[in-house]
């Protein structure tokens, strides 16, 4: 399994895991908020299967746009 999802997507996959499954052990949300599972899950080994089934890889995402590497500011 090759790593597909880049740093912003596995924290918030994290974060909705989470919220979701404490939102279930508090009985805020029915039992259904363990699906959090998956998310959490998949952003512990880093790698999303339905990702590889589409074709997507968030690595990549938001490389290149710091805004002064360019070089093409003012000399």
């Amino acid at each position: 399994m090759k790593a597909n999802m880049g740093v912003i997507d596995r924290w918030l996959r994290i974060v909705v895991g989470v919220a979701l499954i404490a939102l279930a052990l508090f009985g805020v949300i029915g039992w259904w908020g363990y699906i959090g599972i998956i998310p959490l899950a998949t952003a512990v080994i880093n790698f999303c299967p339905v990702y590889r089934l589409i074709g997507i890889d968030t690595i990549g995402a938001g490389k290149g746009q710091s805004g002064g590497s360019s070089g093409d500011g003012p000399a």
